[in-house]
């Protein structure tokens, strides 16, 4: 990495709990590739603060968590269609102090449903109904999936979701009758849930793709319960590396190779 400089740009993250992921993705490509670029991530409890700050200081791009999301909508200038078909932003772009918003999450499931040749006259279970379910579900709309169901225990969030994208929603699994298992929920995620299958057996056998949504770890136990059931897989690895990436072309103008974003997600990941 460059030694710090005036003309060095910065890019960060806000997130209520940051980690490291985003840092060292980014900065292993600055690094690898000689931009004159600098990442670090940050929280706040003053988001508005912290937008005047990204315009008055040059900040050149942010990526957005939770609880951000939709909270700073206001605060910027421009949407982007991917944030827009959601309401949700995950990455601004600074342009000369214009805020252009936009979804990577949204762009990078829409992506591998489409590398991956996901047909969209089959069948969806989707658990969740939260906001990154708000992505996956909208990705899944905007593909042509007719036959989605949204199962969640929160009847107000859930239904609320399903009825934005006319699609339905249950409260508790129905019987095993669907072609591709979308789990968006913490089921699997390394801590307290990491031993919970986020499906039955039965609803596995019967898919023909397997999707978690979880990035950490990359192979969930839903996730190797599809391997073992020689499944067509899509991880959360694949989605954060892959919306990092975009967020990364916009803030740097350089296109990713295949190659270089598995390098970055691998060592991103290998703290």
């Amino acid at each position: 990495m460059p030694i710090l400089n005036k003309d060095m740009q910065v890019c960060m993250s806000l997130a209520a709990r940051p980690s490291n992921i985003g840092t060292r993705f980014h900065n292993f490509l600055y690094d690898e590739l000689g931009l004159n670029f600098l990442y670090k991530a940050f929280t706040t409890t003053d988001l508005e603060g912290a937008v005047r700050g990204i315009r008055a200081l040059g900040i050149r791009g942010c990526s957005v968590s939770m609880p951000f999301k939709e909270a700073i909508i206001p605060l910027v200038d421009v949407m982007e269609p991917s944030a827009l078909a959601i309401e949700s932003v995950n990455t601004v772009v600074n342009d000369a102090g214009v805020l252009t918003a936009s979804n990577t999450d949204y762009e990078a499931v829409a992506e591998l449903l489409r590398d991956r040749r996901v047909d969209s006259s089959q069948s969806v279970l989707l658990r969740g109904s939260g906001g990154m379910a708000k992505a996956v579900v909208a990705a899944f709309r905007g593909a042509g999936f007719a036959d989605l169901t949204i199962v969640a225990r929160n009847p107000g969030a859930g239904a609320s979701l399903a009825d934005r994208y006319g699609y339905e929603w249950v409260e508790r699994d129905p019987e095993p009758s669907f072609d591709i298992v979308v789990n968006v929920t913490p089921l699997g995620m390394r801590g307290d849930a990491e031993s919970q299958l986020a499906f039955a057996p039965e609803h596995i056998e019967r898919a023909s793709t397997v999707f978690d949504v979880v990035a950490f770890p990359s192979e969930t136990p839903l996730i190797a319960a599809g391997r073992a059931g020689g499944k067509q897989l899509i991880t959360g690895a694949e989605v954060i590396a892959l919306q990092a990436a975009r967020q990364f072309e916009r803030y740097t103008g350089v296109a990713l190779t295949a190659d270089q974003v598995a390098r970055a997600s691998e060592f991103s990941r290998s703290e």
